[in-house]
């Protein structure tokens, strides 16, 4: 089983900068990729950014230029340094992690989500 905890969500100004960190702990054999989904109230949760374990990262259209994901291996930690933030990044953030067990099988985790308010 693997455990996932999220923070650095809170209440920001339109314009301002957060950090969420996500550390995954537990039994893990690889990491596949890891990364952070939003959701909206009323709204379908969405893909935020994604970074694989060759470093390679993915983000959705909305946050190019403005959000930024990192990975730190030896602390199996992820980032998203999130700036110039706007109104409609408000949402619960949730982190998500995509493993390999030792017998090859893949399995998705999911943090308990970290709420991000953004005040106009």
């Amino acid at each position: 089983q693997v455990q996932l905890v999220e923070s650095g969500g809170g209440l920001v100004q339109a314009g301002g900068s957060l950090r969420l960190s996500c550390v995954a702990s537990g039994r893990i054999f690889r990491f596949n990729s890891m990364g952070w989904y939003r959701q909206a109230p009323g709204k379908q949760r969405e893909l935020v950014a994604t970074i694989t374990s060759a470093s390679s990262t993915n983000y959705a259209d909305s946050v190019k230029g403005r959000f930024t994901i990192s990975g730190d291996n030896a602390k199996n930690t992820v980032y998203l340094q999130m700036n110039s933030l706007k109104p409609e990044d408000t949402a619960v953030y949730y982190c998500y992690t995509d493993t390999i067990t030792d017998r090859g099988y893949s399995i998705t985790y999911w943090g308990q989500g970290t709420q991000v308010t953004v005040s106009s």
